[in-house]
């Protein structure tokens, strides 16, 4: 999906990117839609009340947010956070990433036949979005079969060439590795800490399009599982690692990070 010129619908999941944080909220880009801006109130950031709100979210990271109310005339929209639970987060983000891969391979495709982005979506890429469900999809259908183009009804000299652009670059999932993190803090608000440096684990790197996924899991406190899904080994262990470190770095000087490899 290309960035869009319109707005959201009410209840629709977007990804954002949180671009400044205030006491009584926080405001965010959506990546999805161009121009738009969304603001997240204070009282939908998590459930209960927020003491402080960059223990949940803070400029630069990538969070996932339900669409409360959209305002037209301003190009602006409310966003809840809290209102998203972890299933629809990773869905979505799965999506997003796929999807953001997709227009990057669609970029491969206009190269090889000497055309530029926008007139392989208006020639082929939107429909192909109405007949698979996304661009991704349409990628990975004809990596799993190079005959679904042609038995869809598709043609034209773009054909072969998206062909052998998604078998080249769509490679059938994953692997998963796991770790754990033993996270304590002695102060009085320890358990802040705790949450602020455990959210950190979960910040995949843009760049990073081979990590499908990072899910850190409560095995009671105070050890948690980090389980990184990636399309090779190396990958899954460079960014477990990753994850560790951000952990610690986040936690700083507040508590202390003791980090084991799960073969």
């Amino acid at each position: 999906m290309t960035p869009s010129e319109k707005l959201p619908e009410e209840g629709e999941l977007v990804v954002c990117s949180v671009t400044n944080v205030k006491n009584f909220g926080a405001f965010a880009a959506l990546d999805e839609f161009s121009n738009v801006e969304g603001f997240i109130h204070i009282a939908e950031v998590a459930t209960g009340w927020v003491k402080y709100i960059r223990n949940y979210v803070r400029e630069g990271q990538k969070v996932v947010c339900k669409v409360m109310n959209v305002y037209p005339g301003k190009g602006t929209v409310d966003l809840s956070l809290k209102q998203v639970n972890e299933h629809q987060r990773r869905e979505k983000i799965r999506e997003w990433k796929n999807e953001t891969r997709a227009k990057k391979l669609l970029g491969v495709v206009g190269q090889k036949i000497e055309k530029d982005e926008e007139w392989c979506w208006k020639t082929f890429a939107e429909e192909l979005e109405a007949t698979y469900g996304s661009l991704y999809g349409s990628f990975e259908q004809c990596a799993i079969d190079r005959e679904s183009l042609a038995e869809d009804g598709f043609k034209g000299e773009w054909t072969e060439s998206f062909i052998a652009v998604a078998v080249d670059n769509i490679v059938p999932p994953f692997v998963h590795i796991t770790g754990s993190v033993e996270v304590t803090s002695p102060l009085a608000d320890g358990i802040e800490h705790v949450k602020v440096s455990l959210l950190a684990a979960e910040e995949i790197e843009e760049n990073e399009d081979q990590v499908l996924e990072i899910d850190v899991r409560s095995l009671g406190t105070p050890k948690y599982a980090i389980m990184v899904t990636a399309e090779d080994y190396k990958t899954a262990e460079d960014e477990l690692r990753k994850a560790a470190e951000r952990v610690a770095n986040a936690m700083g000087t507040n508590g202390r990070v003791e980090f084991k490899r799960k073969e």
